[in-house]
């Protein structure tokens, strides 16, 4: 009887280090393949970072803003509509909210970014 619960135990493990392993893997290779999308060097990793800072990517606060460039005006006037239309007071949605305000937060922060890369 212990013999087959040690053979069971041993198998367990085998079978989760294989697939902890496999997912470290694939988490590896996820993140390498962000750090290539983002350009590498000094402006992947400011674009990295204001990611992991905001919780949020760019592509992601471009499609909930629905703007297609990137300028301080378009980005504040999208900003204003969306975040007035979803007011709680008028049965919009405060997590909708939160999106709104955080999508423009990401790309006011990737303005930013350009911005001082530019200058």
């Amino acid at each position: 009887m212990a013999k087959y619960l040690v053979q069971i135990i041993i198998l367990g493990s085998q079978i989760v280090g294989k697939a902890f392993t496999k997912a470290l893997k694939q988490e590896y290779a996820a993140s390498q393949e962000a750090a290539r999308r983002a350009g590498g060097g000094r402006a992947g990793a400011a674009h990295a970072a204001a990611n992991a800072k905001a919780g949020i990517s760019l592509e992601e606060a471009k499609q909930i803003l629905n703007v297609k460039g990137m300028t301080k005006d378009e980005v504040q006037e999208r900003y204003e509509y969306l975040f007035k239309i979803n007011d709680k007071a008028k049965g919009g949605s405060f997590y909708l909210q939160s999106k709104i305000y955080r999508a423009k937060e990401r790309l006011d922060k990737e303005v930013s970014i350009k911005k001082e890369n530019n200058v």
